[in-house]
């Protein structure tokens, strides 16, 4: 039987990625996005066209508009997962939005709250929606928990701070999810992508004033930038089987850019 996910900021990025590598190796997906601009965000966010394209031509993918920062959006979710494919053995949290371009004592509270309400707290209901059927699944389990976090979750950035302390904030909540999670077999680990080619990297060009997001490109060893589904090919991991010894981890996919 094929093994269910429930995806968030799956309509584009690194989350649209992630849903059709899992659907590549056999996984059913239900991929959620708000597919509604915020008018606390200075960019453009995913559209309809955009969530419904990923299950244009595959039964395997259910596309649900649903907000991370409303829990019963994603209890829902996991429920139409449950109806659809009969279980569940995955959340994934890909949403994450960027605010920045002034120091924090600057920054508006509105596009304040946009990052935590979004960047944390969707992770928080993610967990809060998917860890109780997990638990409910007979043992031997293998439920995985994976959310997006980012090299700034590792770093300080100029004119990001706040952004950056909302993925500090999503790599200390999920090491504290896998220790909440001991002894269970479910899994819980982060992913911290450098600069990677989505419309949030664009974003973040315009804040540095850099004529182009390749410009991010000679910050990581590589030389170049990720493509999305480099990201996605390591959160696909560690949703498998074969990453069952991994936990509370996370996880560099950046190019080299923490090396330096």
């Amino acid at each position: 039987m094929s093994r269910v996910a429930v995806v968030t900021g799956a309509a584009r990025g690194i989350g649209a990625a992630t849903v059709h590598l899992l659907v590549a190796e056999g996984w059913k997906v239900v991929a959620v996005d708000a597919c509604a601009n915020d008018p606390a965000l200075s960019y453009p966010l995913a559209t309809v066209e955009d969530l419904e394209s990923l299950g244009r031509h595959t039964d395997a993918v259910v596309a649900l508009r649903g907000d991370v920062r409303e829990r019963g959006d994603l209890e829902h979710a996991v429920a139409v997962a449950l109806e659809r494919f009969g279980r569940i053995d995955a959340g994934v949290a890909c949403a994450g939005v960027i605010n920045g371009g002034s120091a924090l004592w600057e920054q508006h509270d509105a596009a304040y709250a946009a990052l935590m309400e979004v960047n944390v707290g969707g992770v928080r209901h993610l967990a809060q929606a998917v860890i109780p059927p997990l638990l409910a699944a007979p043992e031997p389990r293998q439920g995985r928990f994976v959310a997006v976090a980012s090299a700034a979750g590792t770093l300080g950035l100029p004119r990001l701070a706040a952004y950056s302390a909302s993925k500090h904030a999503v790599i200390g909540l999920v090491k504290g999810l896998a220790a909440d999670l001991d002894g269970t077999g479910i899994t819980a680990n982060s992913v911290c992508p450098g600069s990677t080619r989505t419309t949030l990297l664009d974003e973040s060009a315009r804040i540095y004033g850099l004529a182009s997001p390749e410009d991010f490109a000679a910050q990581q060893l590589l030389g170049r930038l990720l493509e999305p589904t480099e990201p996605a090919a390591l959160i696909a991991w560690l949703c498998g089987e074969s990453s069952s010894g991994v936990t509370g981890a996370a996880l560099a996919v950046d190019g080299g850019l923490t090396t330096r």
